[in-house]
């Protein structure tokens, strides 16, 4: 074979006679020469045919949920109107303009807002060594000057279950708080909206219960599916005092960070350190606010009542 021949060429040379003289006969159909792929051949009919089985695996493909709207979600809590006079009798401030304590809380709001982006962190705690120091107050003004930031959204939860108070100082009226911590109510019925970024899981009901309460499972569910909600910038929790029940020791696994509210008048220095003490190794501690304080050297306002 010579170079540059092709097997074509070879067959082409190798045809006999009688296919040269089909080709001289153009009437008739010429005979193919081989099987076309493009064309199946018919196969006999078998006894009694089996299906074919279907040898591939089955891979389950789950439905694609649609993406979840934290916004859809605040538009269908339940709105409320606060009473700017209601909040002021109670040393609850709306507007910055209305006291001059509001600026302190702007800047505690700010400095903590930086500090938990930072971090990553979304539950702060609002506690005191005993009762009577004011962290209420701290918690509730504290919530309130993170709403007037409109990107920030913000849920603020009274875990002072023995003792509640947010929901009388805030005029609002509100279900037991236990029943939504425990999963027998679902947790959409009980918020309420303050404008487009605040939400109040409140309670005016005690519960005798309370560690019990906060330290069951449920209770950890429910904060989860707070956050997963709503996808808050801060969950305020207003927790009861630190030393004297294990109410606070209960919570602390499920927040970031604490503010302590100290009473200058009657908080002493072992009070504070026993809660760093108790604080170490489960929260960290981001902060001593020290209410009534009357040295005006040091920019202090007087939080609560007298």
């Amino acid at each position: 074979m010579s170079e540059g021949s092709s097997v074509a060429d070879m067959v082409g040379s190798m045809r006999s006679d009688s296919d040269f003289s089909e080709r001289l006969e153009t009437d008739r159909p010429r005979r193919p020469t081989g099987i076309s792929l493009f064309r199946s051949r018919e196969l006999p009919a078998l006894h009694n045919p089996q299906p074919a089985r279907n040898t591939t695996p089955e891979i389950y493909t789950p439905p694609i949920a649609p993406p979840h709207r934290p916004e859809k979600a605040w538009e269908s809590l339940s709105p409320i109107t606060l009473d700017a006079a209601h909040l002021a009798g109670n040393g609850l401030f709306l507007q910055t303009g209305q006291h001059e304590v509001t600026a302190q809380f702007d800047i505690l709001r700010t400095r903590l807002l930086q500090a938990m982006q930072e971090r990553g962190w979304h539950r702060i705690a609002v506690t005191s060594p005993t009762h009577g120091c004011g962290k209420s107050l701290v918690a509730g003004n504290l919530a309130l000057s993170l709403a007037r930031l409109p990107s920030a959204r913000t849920v603020l939860m009274d875990l002072e279950l023995r003792h509640p108070d947010l929901a009388r100082m805030m005029g609002v009226a509100s279900n037991p708080l236990r029943e939504v911590l425990t999963g027998e109510q679902p947790l959409e019925s009980h918020l309420r909206r303050v404008g487009g970024n605040l939400a109040l899981a409140l309670n005016a009901e005690p519960v005798g219960d309370a560690a019990e309460t906060l330290l069951a499972p449920q209770t950890a569910d429910t904060l989860r599916a707070l956050t997963r909600l709503l996808e808050p910038s801060v969950i305020v929790l207003d927790l009861p005092p630190a030393l004297g029940s294990d109410d606070v020791i209960s919570v602390l696994p499920h927040v970031d960070a604490v503010l302590l509210v100290a009473d200058a008048t009657r908080t002493t220095a072992d009070d504070i350190r026993a809660c760093e003490r108790l604080f170490e190794g489960r929260a960290t501690l981001m902060g001593v606010i020290m209410n009534r304080a009357q040295e005006r050297s040091l920019r202090r306002y007087r939080y609560g009542k007298k």
